[in-house]
C-alpha cells in the first residue's frame, strides 16, 4: 500500500511518501494511524490529534473507520491544505 503525506503531517513525519505493508490487523484507516504512529515519534506527532487529520482511501476522502480493503493508496492531510 502506497501512503501519501501533505503539509505539516509530512513535516513531521519527514517524508511525503512511502509503501508500507501493514499487518492484517490493520483493517481501517484508524488502525492504520495507529499502526504508524507506533513507528517512531514524528508518526507520534503527526497522528496526535486525530482530529487533525483528514485521510483519503485511493483519492476518496473517507471518514477513519473506513475499511482498507483493497486499497492501493490512502493520503493523509489536515483539514485544509495549501497549492
Amino acid at each position: 500500500m502506497n501512503v501519501l503525506y501533505f503539509a505539516w503531517v509530512k513535516e513531521k513525519i519527514g517524508v511525503g511518501e512511502e509503501s508500507v505493508s501493514p499487518p492484517a490487523s490493520v483493517a481501517t484507516v484508524a488502525d492504520l494511524m495507529d499502526w504508524l504512529a507506533a513507528r517512531g515519534q514524528g508518526y507520534a506527532a503527526a497522528f496526535a490529534d486525530r482530529k487533525l487529520v483528514k485521510a483519503a482511501v485511493d483519492q476518496v476522502h473517507v471518514p477513519a473507520t473506513t475499511a482498507l480493503d483493497g486499497a492501493r493508496e490512502v493520503a493523509f492531510f489536515p483539514p485544509v491544505t495549501g497549492g
